[in-house]
């Protein structure tokens, strides 16, 4: 990861490029490619997202997207199976159940959001004031 991140950065810099401007052209924000080129990447949330910004990073500064992105999957395939299998397993069943409590759901048994018809009534007696007072006004005007 160290090697790639390296790449860039002195890619970048051989170029004469600055992170602002690359982040301006590429739609990235500037703090994300700083840590792409610290090989920061466990700040990121989505590793999906990660591969797309090398990918265009690479494209950006001209070398070869592909080759990079395939270095990244190496490292994330390495730096994954480090990973022991019972915590692997413990994530995959509490998503599945959050997914699963998410996903049922029957219009009979779900909460409805109640719809405060006070605050409703409260505005459509200010409308209705505003533009009484609004009448009011124009009709003065027009007698003087």
């Amino acid at each position: 990861m160290e090697e790639i991140a390296e790449l860039l950065k002195e890619t970048r810099q051989d170029a004469g490029l600055e992170l602002s401007e690359v982040s301006k052209d590429l739609n990235i924000d500037e703090i994300f490619l700083q840590n792409i080129e610290e090989g920061k990447i466990g700040s990121f949330k989505d590793v999906f997202l990660l591969k797309n910004y090398f990918f265009d990073y690479a494209k950006y500064l001209g070398l070869d997207a592909d080759k990079i992105v395939d270095e990244f999957n190496e490292y994330l395939f390495e730096y994954t199976s480090r990973i022991p299998i019972k915590e692997l397993e413990k994530t995959i069943e509490l998503n599945t159940k959050e997914d699963n409590e998410k996903k049922i759901s029957s219009p009979y048994t779900t909460t409805k959001v109640k719809n405060n018809k006070w605050l409703y009534a409260l505005f459509y007696l200010l409308l209705l004031i505003l533009i009484g007072l609004t009448i009011f006004w124009s009709i003065n005007q027009i007698n003087s």
